[in-house]
């Protein structure tokens, strides 16, 4: 039998010369890998990298931040941040390894405004937190649905949709995710019941969307999370309208006014009326973990807890790790004495450190007697006229 020829030369296709490699599989972020994620709403006064040093500072692995002052309108010079400050942020958060980042929304926007201008300025202000949140490379921005006013219900649903389709034309929103609040239930506020939210995400499923669940909040619209019997009727409820698998992250604050209030007041942990126990109850309960039944790699529970001393912030999430039951050495280091707010003593020991030095005048300048010239007064020091 005649053996086939064998060649070392492959066959050539001149294709082959315009095919580009194709683009890798990127890695999933460090933070999806499954283990809990606690944060809180840092500052970004003065640099808004510094805001990722903070978190670190205070033990956290997560953080909320705002990417812009929330109580103003802004202008075109706000629309966008610097590419420096946002390759800075990017990169620094990949240092540090933290996550999700979550943007929280201006404080002035009200989706469901019926006033022309106040609708218009609500859109804009959004669009440019959504590019803000697109710069940084922000995971989640939480979103308040706003107020009716007049409207029914069915007319602000729609006319909160209509506004988050429009303030997100046009843009690739990438790996960011669009969250809506629950709400306290004050006025005429929209998304204070689970069926008013899961109608608004169902008029938005072209978009990628999820919910934040506020547990003061919960507890202000008379959802009983503070109890055990409570909690599991809150999220059977949630199951059943929302979906859990929708909630990506859950806002810990404790409550200081009382079930059903319908006032937002936010209390530190185990000091309001929601309790130290039911806190322990969520952040250890199956099927909020990320390894339960609902599991949710990278769902991050965020402090928006009172900073009222030096040291609040830092106790707040000492106290979150402490509830989860994971071990001190096991959970991120805080840095002693750390916090946001720091005391009248330091703010005044920092002054003076920055404050120019006076110039002191030497005991031979003070004895020193000056002659006048001839019609003007003689000047002379303390001890001189003491002598005199």
């Amino acid at each position: 039998m005649t053996e086939p020829l064998h060649t070392l030369e492959s066959a050539y296709d001149i294709e082959d010369e315009y095919r580009p490699e194709p683009e890798p599989i990127p890695l999933p972020p460090a933070w999806l890998d499954g283990s809990l994620r606690i944060g809180i709403h840092t500052s970004i006064a003065g640099d808004i990298a510094e805001s990722l040093n903070t978190a670190r500072k205070l033990g956290c692995n997560a953080l909320q931040i705002f990417s812009a002052s929330p109580r103003m309108w802004g202008s075109g010079a706000t629309t966008r941040i610097a590419e420096v400050n946002s390759n800075r942020f990017r990169a620094l958060r990949l240092e540090l390894g933290l996550g999700p980042v979550v943007i929280h929304d201006n404080y002035l926007i009200n989706l469901a405004a019926s006033h022309p201008v106040l609708k218009v300025r609500s859109i804009q202000t959004l669009h440019n937190e959504l590019v803000r949140a697109v710069q940084l490379g922000a995971d989640f921005l939480v979103v308040h649905p706003g107020s009716r006013g007049e409207m029914s219900v069915e007319q602000a649903i729609d006319a909160i949709a209509q506004s988050i389709r429009q303030a997100s034309r046009g843009l690739k929103l990438g790996g960011l995710r669009i969250l809506i609040e629950n709400t306290s239930g004050m006025g005429t506020a929209i998304g204070w019941n689970f069926e008013e939210v899961a109608k608004l995400l169902d008029r938005l499923d072209n978009l990628p969307m999820g919910v934040c669940l506020d547990t003061a909040h919960l507890f202000h619209a008379g959802y009983d999370i503070s109890s055990e019997e409570g909690l599991e009727r809150t999220l059977e409820r949630i199951e059943q309208t929302i979906g859990l698998e929708r909630v990506y992250v859950l806002h810990m604050n404790d409550s200081k006014t009382p079930l059903g209030s319908r006032v937002d007041r936010h209390e530190h942990i185990g000091k309001g009326k929601i309790g130290l126990e039911a806190f322990r109850r969520i952040l250890t309960h199956p099927l909020l973990s990320a390894t339960g039944p609902h599991g949710l790699p990278g769902r991050a529970f965020i402090l928006e807890t009172p900073i009222e001393a030096p040291g609040d912030d830092r106790r707040n999430v000492r106290a979150l790790w402490e509830l989860t039951g994971i071990p001190v050495d096991q959970a991120p280091d805080a840095e002693d004495g750390f916090s946001m707010l720091r005391s009248a003593r330091a703010i005044k020991a920092a002054e003076r450190e920055t404050r120019p030095r006076a110039k002191v005048k030497t005991a031979a300048k003070r004895k020193m007697k000056v002659t006048p010239h001839k019609g003007k007064k003689t000047k002379t020091n303390r001890s001189a006229k003491r002598k005199a």
